[in-house]
């Protein structure tokens, strides 16, 4: 049996004299497909409704204006003039449902991406609820195809009880669901990654035709998100590996060896063409192979390529393209790769783009304390805050079996190399402002977590016996979906409980790990039912319009503080930011009421 599948090891032969299982578990037995599909089912309904019912409820992040606007100009202008530090594809899949939603936009319209998204919001006559819940949903279908190539790749590896482990994980990850739910790229983006890792990885049993599709994944995920690049290479080498694995005679290639007259082994001669002798070794054989396996990653990159540039050419066939006037300039090796990668000149331009933003000097906020600049083990301490704890135990468990359990060891490097390598870059990063840039991470360890259940078979673990290692498993993931449950409908603030939940998150992290602006509509609905007729002051910290949401509110920064009388409302990311004007205000002020955990209500005397 091929090393990559595990799906029979959980049918099991019975043992000759065993005594006959209770007939409900038996009944069981016999419809176990049944129940596998009921379960998947109800853990995507599940996580449907989680992710519909939040983007009903929540108004723009800061985020989406911008790529819903720049959607919209795609799909009715075909222009390319908008965010080229992202490349088109996430937003074309974004402009898929605002076809639906018809919204309106001044064809003479001049001004920035910011006014762009504020203008095909607030400013056209359009809905933004409407606008905004068509732009979510086709994010929303594809994080649930996702939860299904998730499903796949587990089961694969560790049989149908891992891939529902994988997929209960995945299906209740606070992170996923939080984004999963906005018109936002980070989950198409890490998505069509393990897309193209699963594919890979069954291109160990032929090549074809999971090799080209494999490919066409990854240029889905380059062409959506510019930080998958580094992606490529590894993806590339895993699909070499995948060929010299599915090309190599059984047993390996390494030549025969006979014994000598010393007792050890020497490789056998053969005659030569010249009558002499020569040794038949496997390097000929090899290097064959490697080419073969070469020449694939090559075809591969081909695709990748291609696929950014349809992805461009979808939305102006003619690629039209002015680099916008304030380009910042690059130097060095960023430059060097620029100028020699076969991308279209839009996609090039936004990465420098890109670069410059690394160049600046961001805030960043952490366990309580405001800093320039950037921590090196921010991403890592603020997913130890966002993971929930059941899940971080299972991904440890999970990846220490991928690295231990002979069959799954195979599997490792496919699983637990591309996060890691993207983790690394990501780390390296000046953006200190979410878990978003580290998305991968749940939805690969969701695979690898899964894995664990295969474990309780072998030898150095058996001792705690395979019923043990499933009761702990099936623990810890209740244990997460309770406290995935428990934070519903406010997933984009949820910490764990060593954190203090999601009523804390603002006090470690900040940005889009609490407060992205999401609870403008909240806060409407919520001084309309406890506040009405009251004087609203509001530091706001998102992309929304209070007024379009009958919030009728005036920044209390600037009047004098004398002049600040009754109800002050401010985001939680700016209470984490606040100068010593705002801290003033805020020491002199009561707190009486918070919405979403990511505002907070204070009267002033």
């Amino acid at each position: 049996m091929p090393t990559f599948l595990a799906s029979r090891h959980d049918e099991r032969a019975p043992v000759t004299g065993a005594v006959a299982p209770h007939p409900l578990l038996a009944r069981l037995r016999r419809h176990r497909s049944a129940l596998f599909v009921v379960a998947v089912a109800l853990l995507l309904v599940q996580m449907a409704v989680a992710m519909v019912s939040t983007a009903v409820e929540q108004t723009p992040t800061i985020d989406e204006p911008v790529y819903v606007g720049a959607a919209t100009v795609y799909v009715q202008q075909h222009d390319l003039r908008y965010n080229p530090e992202h490349p088109p594809l996430g937003k074309l899949i974004i402009g898929t449902g605002l076809l639906f939603a018809h919204p309106h936009l001044d064809p003479g319209f001049r001004g920035d991406q910011t006014e762009l998204g504020r203008h095909v919001l607030y400013e056209s006559g359009n809905d933004p609820w409407r606008v905004m819940l068509w732009a979510r949903l086709p994010v929303i279908v594809l994080t649930l195809l996702f939860g299904l190539v998730v499903l796949a790749f587990a089961r694969e590896l560790a049989g149908r009880t891992g891939a529902l482990v994988a997929l209960a994980l995945y299906a209740f990850s606070p992170d996923v669901i939080a984004h999963g739910s906005l018109a936002t790229l980070d989950v198409p983006a890490a998505g069509f990654l393990l897309t193209s890792v699963w594919l890979v990885w069954r291109a160990r049993r032929r090549p074809l035709p999971y090799l080209p599709l494999s490919a066409a994944a990854l240029g889905a995920a380059v062409a959506t998100k510019m930080s998958t690049l580094p992606a490529i290479p590894v993806v590339l080498l895993l699909a070499m590996a995948s060929v010299w694995h599915a090309r190599r005679p059984e047993g390996g290639t390494a030549p025969p060896t006979v014994p000598d007259a010393d007792g050890g082994t020497v490789q056998p001669t053969v005659p030569d063409a010249d009558g002499g002798t020569a040794q038949p070794s496997g390097i000929r054989p090899n290097v064959r192979l490697l080419g073969q396996a070469a020449a694939w990653a090559a075809g591969m990159a081909v695709v990748v390529v291609a696929v950014v540039w349809a992805a461009y050419l979808a939305v102006d066939p003619r690629l039209r393209w002015s680099a916008p006037a304030d380009l910042p300039a690059v130097h060095g090796l960023r430059a060097f790769l620029i100028g020699h990668l076969p991308l279209p000149a839009p996609y090039r331009d936004g990465m420098r783009v890109q670069f410059g933003f690394e160049n600046a000097t961001w805030q960043g906020f952490l366990f309580g304390h405001l800093y320039r600049g950037h921590l090196w083990y921010y991403l890592p301490a603020a997913l130890l805050v966002k993971t929930p704890l059941g899940m971080a135990a299972l991904w440890a468990a999970g990846s220490l079996a991928l690295l231990t359990v002979r069959r799954l060891r195979p599997a490792a490097p496919y699983l637990l190399i591309p996060p890691a390598l993207l983790l690394a870059t990501a780390m390296t990063g000046s953006r200190d402002l979410g878990v978003r840039y580290a998305l991968f991470m749940p939805v690969f360890l969701a695979v690898a977590a899964g894995c664990t259940v295969a474990a309780g078979r072998e030898a150095w673990l058996r001792w705690a016996g395979t019923a043990r290692v499933g009761s702990v498993t099936t623990g810890l993931v209740l244990f997460v979906a309770v406290s995935s449950l428990l934070t519903y409908p406010y997933y984009l603030p949820y910490a764990n409980e060593a954190f203090g939940g999601p009523a804390k998150t603002y006090l470690r992290l900040h940005d889009s790990n609490v407060d992205w602006g999401q609870d403008l509509g909240r806060l409407a609905d919520r001084l309309k039912e406890r506040h009405p007729h009251q004087r609203v002051w509001l530091v706001y910290k998102g992309a929304g319009v209070p007024s379009a949401y009958g919030i009728e509110a005036r920044d209390p920064r600037t009047v004098p503080a004398a002049r600040v009388h009754g109800l002050l409302v401010v985001s939680d990311t700016a209470i984490d930011k606040a100068d010593a004007r705002l801290r003033s205000l805020l020491a002199t002020s009561r707190r009486i009421d918070e919405v979403g955990h990511s505002m907070t209500l204070f009267r002033r005397p």
